[in-house]
């Protein structure tokens, strides 16, 4: 299977901690565009526009 960031091939194994990357800096390569916000989760706008009644 090819490493979800590089595309080297990744081994899918309990062997390999990193899975289902293909080593450390792939891992962390990914954790870090998580944390700068690189990948978003899409939020319709009937979601956002949304209160919460009050009590």
């Amino acid at each position: 299977m090819p490493c979800p960031t590089c595309g080297k091939p990744a081994a899918l194994s309990v062997d390999n901690p990193y899975r289902p990357f293909c080593g450390e800096r792939c891992k962390l390569a990914d954790l870090g565009s998580w944390l700068n916000g690189d990948y978003r989760l899409p939020v319709s706008d009937a979601e956002s526009d949304t209160e919460a009644p009050d009590p």
